[in-house]
């Protein structure tokens, strides 16, 4: 009979098609990936590793065996989702992430509510942008993940994921106190073709949607500064070396020196939380998506209404 256990290093080995990859995903030593590997191809009787350059790849053996090996762990999530749903009981491990701004405004409220409700369950939350995010979701490392599309900039789903909105969080421009716009009662993007901007990550799913966003308008960005975190965004707006677009959520408390200013086309991110379809049951996941829209209704309630 095959093993789970092995069917699952499996299952990571082809996600995350390296054996340190599925090391990591696992959190376990490469050598007991690389042992877990060794007895599934004694028990199956067929190689289903191979060398490949400094690493290895899946044979023909392997992917097929990855492919039942991903509808089986499938199944036992949905076995193990029903039993959790029949006992009625936020229990056992919880494992979300969330970008940024979201898991400094969202986090702090949602977890510690949480665990005041569930003392049972365990929480365990990291940081990661939305788009390596979905991927832990997909890939089974992650049972949650808060992500965001821009109002004008959708992030693909893959199939399989449910998600729920959590808020819609408002953006405006950061500027110094100084700057010849500071005064203004609204801006418009286009007022800032000749600014240099800071702005995140090259790649980044926010970097990317901020470019779209200046070019559709005519606009080729002047981009002096990248920085992943908001509030050192921020640091270098009131140092005086650019603007920013800084959304509500996770933003305060604002440094000295910054004024945000508004947009006169309202901006806005939609920040929702995502899990995989085969968990929908589980009461631990329901809990925390309850305890997250909770948290955004009260940074919601700070926002302007919605347009």
């Amino acid at each position: 009979m095959l093993n789970l256990e092995r069917l699952r290093t499996l299952d990571a080995l082809a996600r995350h098609g390296s054996v340190s990859g599925a090391a990591e995903g696992l959190h376990i030593t490469t050598s007991a990936v690389s042992q877990q590997m060794s007895k599934l191809e004694r028990e199956v009787g067929q190689q289903l590793l191979a060398k490949n350059g400094r690493g290895v790849r899946l044979t023909d053996a392997g992917r097929l065996l990855a492919e039942h090996a991903a509808r089986i762990l499938s199944q036992v999530e949905l076995a193990q989702s029903d039993l959790e749903a029949q006992r009625g009981q936020v229990a056992g491990e919880l494992r979300l992430a969330a970008f940024p701004t979201a898991a400094r405004g969202l986090f702090p409220v949602a977890l510690a509510a949480l665990r005041a409700e569930h003392p049972a369950l365990r929480l365990r939350s990291s940081e990661l942008e939305p788009e390596n995010g979905v991927a832990g979701v997909v890939r089974g490392d992650l049972d949650l993940a808060v992500v965001l599309d821009w109002y004008n900039k959708p992030m693909p789903l893959p199939d399989g994921l449910v998600k729920a909105p959590i808020l819609d969080d408002p953006a405006d421009v950061a500027m110094p106190v100084d700057h010849r716009f500071a005064d203004r009662e609204e801006v418009d993007l286009a007022d800032f073709a000749e600014d240099e901007w800071i702005t995140w990550g090259q790649g980044e799913f926010c970097h990317e949607w901020l470019m779209f966003t200046l070019r559709s308008k005519g606009i080729e960005p002047i981009v002096g500064h990248r920085a992943a975190e908001t509030h050192t965004q921020l640091g270098l707006v009131a140092a005086g070396l650019g603007v920013c677009v800084v959304p509500l959520l996770g933003r305060n408390p604002m440094p000295a020196g910054v004024v945000a200013v508004p947009l006169r086309q309202r901006v806005r991110r939609h920040v929702y939380v995502i899990w995989r379809a085969d968990a929908d049951r589980r009461p631990s996941i329901r809990a925390a998506v309850k305890a997250l829209r909770a948290a955004g209704e009260r940074v919601g309630a700070s926002s302007t209404p919605a347009f």
